[in-house]
């Protein structure tokens, strides 16, 4: 199982934990929530958990504990200017389907 970083993202990383003052990483994961059924969810982690999984690409690390993982599996994290809003986003090939605001998403049923 896997899940890349972009160049970008990975800059992005590290610009918030020089922020933070202190953390690893990224964690992403996801959770119910929305419209659709689930939301990708990001927090500084400050240490490795004994379900993790971690990702280091461009010199930042991305934790995933076991659980999000397959729902995460094969994405590409990037970090996107849309207009004034700047963003983490998944490019997830296990999405079938997102709401109207984009906000939360269903998997593809195995």
């Amino acid at each position: 199982m896997a899940i890349t970083l972009t160049e970008a993202a990975a800059k992005q990383i590290n610009t918030q934990l020089a922020k933070h003052g202190s953390g690893v990483g990224l964690r992403v994961g996801v959770k119910p929530v929305g419209c659709s059924g689930l939301t990708y969810t990001y927090d500084i982690a400050d240490t490795l958990q004994a379900d993790d999984q971690v990702f280091d690409q461009f010199g930042a690390k991305l934790f995933v504990n076991a659980q999000a993982l397959s729902s995460l599996d094969g994405s590409n994290l990037d970090y996107v200017s849309e207009g004034m809003k700047k963003t983490f986003q998944f490019d997830n090939p296990n999405v079938s389907s997102t709401c109207g605001c984009g906000e939360s998403f269903n998997l593809k049923k195995a």
